[in-house]
């Protein structure tokens, strides 16, 4: 597959990437994955991903925002942080940040109160979000209708019909990772991908996380990274019944139009 795709959702600043960061991104680029994303979850780490990405203009991005795991951490010089970071141009969008009932890393009241924050940052700014919701649809659901829907992508969607269903009449943007090639827990995303326009589908690795199952070729060391994002699109494209190179195409159309526009 020769077409150009856009990895909407990578942990390049993880310490997994410590040892071998820039030969990671050229081989992403040498699989046509490109630009990259780096997804800020963290103050810290939103600020790394700033200051990395500016090293590569037009090849990566980064989001700034506070994912729920982190919300306990969060304090009103948070949002100013987050918004002096927001304003350069390799940052384009505010997340990931949303809410995570599952592990309750974060009291629920402070993943709540910060994830509020975090949309009206957005809406300030006339930037998109890029959320996380686990375990937590009924107020995820909730707190962005108080907001009137803002324009946001669900990050490593693996939810189900009805989830998906309110997520689209919403008018919000899915984001697909290799969660579909496992043949244990992602079987049911085979079916629920066609109901996605690809107009509002992305497609992300979530590396170094969600390493493909069905990789013929695994890495060694089990980590995942951008350039098996062709191997995720090829899953997608057998879903839909549709080329490898249409979903691409589509796709990375798709993120240029939401994040980059």
């Amino acid at each position: 597959m020769n077409s150009q795709t856009i990895d909407i959702g990578v942990n390049l600043m993880h310490r997994s990437f410590h040892p071998d960061r820039e030969q990671v991104v050229e081989r992403a680029a040498a699989a046509n994955v490109s630009p990259l994303i780096i997804t800020g979850t963290s103050l810290r780490s939103s600020q790394e991903a700033a200051r990395y990405a500016e090293r590569y203009p037009g090849k990566l991005y980064s989001t700034a925002g506070v994912h729920p795991h982190d919300a306990k951490s969060c304090n009103p010089d948070t949002m100013t942080k987050l918004r002096e970071l927001a304003v350069q141009p390799q940052v384009v969008a505010i997340g990931e940040c949303g809410l995570d009932y599952n592990r309750d890393f974060s009291p629920r009241d402070a993943q709540r109160k910060w994830f509020g924050e975090q949309i009206r940052l957005a809406l300030e700014l006339d930037m998109p979000l890029f959320l996380h919701e686990r375990d937590a649809f009924p107020d995820f659901v909730s707190i962005l209708r108080e907001h009137g829907a803002p324009k946001a992508v669900v990050h490593c969607f693996t939810g189900t019909y009805a989830e998906l269903k309110a997520y689209l009449d919403m008018g919000l943007y899915i984001g697909i990772t290799g969660w579909i090639c496992d043949e244990r827990r992602g079987r049911h995303l085979k079916d629920l991908i066609k109901m996605i326009p690809l107009n509002r589908l992305m497609i992300e690795t979530d590396a170094p996380f969600l390493t493909p199952r069905d990789l013929k070729t695994k890495p060694a060391d089990g980590r995942n990274e951008p350039a098996f994002l062709p191997h995720i699109v090829q899953a997608i494209a057998r879903s839909l019944g549709r080329s490898a190179e249409e979903v691409a195409e589509a796709t990375t159309a798709t993120a240029a139009q939401f994040f980059l526009k």
